[in-house]
């Protein structure tokens, strides 16, 4: 049987097919030696592993799993989201000029801001999902334009297809930060991105437990080949025993994302309903600007992550967020608990309202959820 032709649930519950064949284990065993011996001649055994930086058996199922997920011609693990993010950048010229989308998860606007000016590149920060004003911020010649869909907190939906198109045409490259949406749900390659990045800390993992981020690109440019050589070079790779983990919870990725899926509509609905709640962001609403969008770029679901506004203003979404008992009150999301933060307090100086609470839904039982939320909203 062709393993090109299966779904995802199939070569992610099978780890792409990889078996060990040393013990003929289903399971992909963990190798942690940092460097790997030669023979008398100085040949190495196992021609595919030189040394940990650069070629490492869990890594390898890592990204081959994440690169048939996603429909890459190639995937690079990181050992954080933001390691990946910085490779993409890094490769932007001094004095060149990019592209990023306002509104994002503040941990890359911080970075970029900070990189450009280092850098001497020129930075136009507009609303993506704006397709005029992204056409307007393209207006001349640019190295790269970056979009994270759907956004964090705001879950905006900019079209990935549309924003590839004004990208190329500005000169630039177009990179996706897809990590609310996961390669199960939108495939920004296959729209015409050419580098599509994950957080892999979030639900490509999934259990809270791993650090790492991923890039894959759409073909194996120059751009991707240093990309790859400064990743090596620099020591910007994932630990053997990291990637393991994730490989492991990326073999329940499609069913752990279907529950979050149908869980986060839930709770969406019950919060659009409520009377102590102000407006709800999540592209899942017919309600939501991007739904129309949405419905077309995402398959399988709208995602697990929404946001929404408390009436009451800083001190009523504080005490909702107290009162949960179910959701924890902590950064992240992607995890197979659900998480509640108030946005506000994690990023005070960037504009987030005062009653914004950022929601992540995870497995649990949505009624639990639903009645969680209840008691803490009050009736």
């Amino acid at each position: 049987m062709d393993r090109n032709a299966v779904k995802p649930a199939t070569l992610a519950a099978q780890a792409a097919g990889v078996i060990d064949e040393a013990s003929g284990g289903v399971v992909p065993p963990i190798h942690m030696s940092t460097t790997f011996v030669r023979d008398r001649d100085y040949g190495l055994l196992n021609a595919d592993n030189t040394y940990v930086r650069y070629h490492n058996e869990p890594v390898r199922v890592a990204e081959t799993m994440l690169a048939a997920l996603e429909g890459a011609a190639a995937s690079l693990v990181f050992p954080s989201g933001m390691a990946a993010i910085a490779a993409a950048f890094r490769w932007v010229p001094t004095g060149g000029a990019v592209v990023v989308q306002s509104g994002i998860y503040w941990g890359t606007t911080k970075w970029i801001r900070e990189f450009c000016t280092r850098r001497q590149i020129s930075l136009y920060e507009v609303d993506a999902a704006d397709l005029p004003a992204l056409q307007a911020a393209c207006d001349g010649p640019r190295d790269l334009v970056f979009v994270e869909t759907p956004s964090n907190p705001w879950l905006k939906t900019t079209d990935i297809r549309a924003a590839a198109d004004i990208a190329h045409n500005a000169g630039a490259i177009l990179v996706v930060d897809s990590t609310a949406a996961t390669p199960l749900l939108t495939k920004p390659l296959a729209l015409g991105a050419d580098i599509v990045m994950h957080s892999a800390t979030k639900a490509i993992n999934g259990h809270t437990d791993v650090l790492g981020g991923v890039l894959s690109t759409s073909a194996i440019t120059s751009t991707w080949q240093g990309i790859e050589a400064d990743r090596n070079d620099a020591g910007a790779v994932m630990g053997p025993f990291e990637a393991w983990l994730m490989v492991r919870g990326m073999r329940t990725l499609p069913l752990r994302v279907e529950r979050m899926c149908e869980n986060a509509a839930k709770v969406t609905d019950f919060l659009a309903d409520h009377l102590n709640v102000e407006d709800v962001f999540y592209p899942g609403l017919v309600s939501h600007p991007g739904h129309g969008l949405a419905a077309i770029q995402m398959q399988g679901g709208f995602g697990f992550l929404l946001s929404f506004l408390v009436k009451g203003g800083r001190d009523a979404a504080l005490r909702v967020a107290g009162r949960l008992n179910l959701f924890h009150r902590a950064t992240s999301l992607g995890g197979v608990e659900s998480l509640v933060e108030h946005r506000h307090t994690i990023e005070p100086d960037t504009g987030i309202p005062e009653n914004l609470l950022r929601v992540s839904v995870g497995i649990e039982d949505a009624g639990d959820l639903i009645d969680d939320l209840a008691q803490a909203l009050g009736q």
